[in-house]
């Protein structure tokens, strides 16, 4: 099968018609200066290669059916979220140990299998209603690429995933510092945080050197 394919100058060797490429172009020229309508069989090529170059722009940020895996869990009576890609793993709060000489909103510390991590107390941080801690509360260990530390949850309630395309960027009552660490709401009301700005966040992380 023999297929038509124009070389550029400096290319392969070979005849160039440039008298033929002139009328061509002088062709064009009057057909646009003259109000220019397509063949039909040119109007369907044109119309391919639109539907094909439309085809691709989904690629460009979020693809139509890109979505989030949430690790949803209850603090005080709201529904918050985390991606699953920080959580380390969940754990049930067992003993913990108070450190001296950290923010009200540090629980204390905590042994996972030897590793020993601060746990925060979102509720405090975020100045929600506390809660009595029970047998329910359980601590998501989040990492980053050099921080971990858990995050004390009231309740665990499963993974979900939602469609990104229907993340809200917020709500009129979440302000604050609230607000800070937000990066969504999904339609089912959970509020999705920012875990890369709680890991970076240095007024969280407790140092390991505690005042004596």
């Amino acid at each position: 099968m023999n297929a038509k394919r124009t070389e550029p100058p400096g290319g392969r060797t070979g005849a160039v018609d440039w008298a033929e490429i002139k009328r061509r172009l002088e062709a064009a020229r009057v057909a646009v200066d003259q109000g220019w309508a397509p063949e039909p069989e040119e109007a369907r090529k044109i119309l391919k290669a639109r539907a094909r170059a439309l085809a691709r722009e989904p690629q460009h940020g979020a693809a139509a059916g890109e979505s989030l895996e949430i690790l949803e869990f209850r603090l005080a009576s709201e529904s918050y979220g985390i991606e699953t890609c920080f959580v380390r793993e969940v754990c049930p709060l067992r003993d913990f140990t108070p450190v001296p000489c950290t923010p009200p909103f540090v629980l204390g510390i905590v042994n996972v299998r030897g590793e020993v991590l601060s746990v925060i107390d979102i509720k405090k941080f975020f100045e929600l209603p506390e809660k009595g801690l029970s047998d329910l509360n359980k601590v998501i260990v989040v990492h980053g690429s050099d921080t971990e530390f858990g995050i004390l949850a009231d309740t665990i309630l499963g993974v979900r995933r939602t469609p990104l395309a229907e993340i809200q960027p917020s709500l009129p009552t979440l302000t604050g510092i609230r607000e800070k660490y937000l990066r969504g709401i999904t339609p089912e009301r959970t509020v999705l945080l920012d875990v890369e700005k709680l890991l970076a966040d240095e007024k969280i992380v407790v140092q390991e050197q505690v005042g004596k």
